[in-house]
């Protein structure tokens, strides 16, 4: 049997709690939540989750709250169900484990409000021998780019992919731009790092100042990339009906990770991640909705046989 790939994902794990509504209170209006859930969350540690989900072997390295501290220990166990590494959690005492208010609204959009301790960004990781070995990729938060960019560059001197899931604005120059094989920004953050309102002359502007491989997600409206040529492609998204996105970037990065691991090819890895996130926006539970393997495969099956 082949060895499933290990997949080191690094960033801050959230405590999400999700509330079910019609629709956004007015400023100072009260409402009601339909269903409250409790989950794990955090763009690295839901692409965790996806990758365990799928077949792949997920680890998680980044800094949590005091280790007795509720949020902490409730992540953990979770994390555990899952069979996900999480020996490489760096525990702060007397900081609190980042938590989000997250509300979902009858179309599946999600509005997420988030507390993260400042003071968890001073984190210093394990050494990257411990961290590096036997892993065959990393997938890393753009946000934590401060206490992770250092590993990001050794693990790509030793030949092991590094990718970027980037949802908020990055530096021009240096850092993970520049320590990464793979940049995966969402178009907000992806017009807003080039400074330009338009995806694909933001992905060409890109290309000029780092070599890593560049794709921008767009939702419903599919992924836009840059092949080796730096043409641009596109890979259309799955259509659904969907009742929560909250999660389905996190999926796709994990997604996309594990089959690049693989060696699939680029189209395939980003029509694998795309069904893997259709399926998720169809379920509630944020990333814990995360689609197992034989259900990617049959709807990858069936829009071949659609399509030919």
């Amino acid at each position: 049997m082949m060895k499933k790939p290990r997949i080191l994902c690094i960033g801050m794990p959230v405590r999400d709690l999700t509330f079910r509504v019609q629709g956004l209170p007015a400023r100072g209006f009260k409402i009601g939540a339909e269903h409250f859930e409790e989950i794990a969350g955090g763009n690295a540690l839901n692409a965790a989750v996806a990758i365990s989900r799928l077949g792949g072997n997920a680890a998680f390295c980044g800094p949590m709250g005091d280790g007795g501290e509720t949020s902490s220990r409730y992540i953990f166990d979770k994390m555990a169900e899952l069979g996900i590494g999480m020996r490489d959690i760096v525990h702060m005492p007397g900081l609190v484990t980042p938590i989000s208010a997250v509300m979902i609204d009858s179309g599946g959009e999600r509005t997420i409000i988030t507390f993260r301790d400042p003071k968890l960004w001073k984190v210093r990781l394990p050494d990257a021998d411990r961290l590096l070995a036997d892993c065959n990729a990393i997938l890393v938060e753009s946000r934590c780019a401060e206490f992770c960019t250092d590993l990001c560059i050794e693990a790509r001197k030793r030949g092991i992919p590094v990718v970027v899931d980037i949802d908020s604005v990055m530096p021009m120059r240096g850092g993970l731009l520049t320590a990464s094989s793979h940049l995966i920004f969402s178009s907000e953050a992806l017009q807003a790092t080039a400074g330009v309102d338009d995806d694909a002359t933001a992905l060409h502007k890109l290309a000029g100042i780092t070599s890593s491989f560049l794709a921008g997600t767009r939702g419903p409206q599919g992924t836009l990339w840059l092949d080796s040529n730096s043409a641009l492609r596109e890979t259309p998204a799955f259509p659904v009906d969907t009742v929560d996105t909250l999660g389905a970037g996190d999926v796709f990065h994990g997604a996309f990770a594990l089959a690049m691991t693989e060696k699939q090819d680029v189209q395939e890895s980003l029509r694998f991640a795309s069904a893997a996130a259709a399926i998720k926006c169809t379920r509630f539970g944020g990333a814990f909705a995360c689609p197992q393997r034989p259900e990617v495969e049959a709807l990858l099956r069936q829009k071949a046989s659609t399509s030919a």
